[in-house]
């Protein structure tokens, strides 16, 4: 059964930085294209980066340039280096498969605010 479980959120403020980290379990990691995705209150999740098995990335524009998205196979981790935070980069960050499992994690909340 896969398991994924978020974490590293917090408050920050304005052009800030947060590293978000995601521990897997039950699933074919090193071979799955991962990736990150976020949702706020009355809209719908978005996906905000990718990263495949070979590790080539990509990227969401409203990201593209702050955001890094990295994995260790070794350790089945995931992780999201988040710079320059803006105020609607708030939201709740999970991290999923791509395309993503019927299962999601509990996500880890990112609040930008001064």
């Amino acid at each position: 059964q896969v398991q994924l479980v978020e974490s590293g959120g917090g408050l920050v403020q304005p052009g800030g930085s947060l590293r978000l980290s995601c521990a897997t379990s039950g699933s074919p990691f090193s071979i799955t294209t991962m990736g990150w995705y976020r949702q706020t209150p009355g809209k719908e999740r978005e996906w905000v980066a990718g990263i495949n098995s070979g590790r080539s990335t990509n990227y969401a524009d409203s990201v593209k340039g702050r955001f890094t998205i990295s994995r260790d196979n070794a350790k089945r981790m995931m992780y999201l280096q988040m710079n320059s935070l803006k105020p609607e980069d708030t939201a709740v960050y999970y991290c999923n498969a791509v395309p993503p499992y019927s299962y999601w994690g509990q996500g880890t909340q990112v609040t930008v605010s001064s």
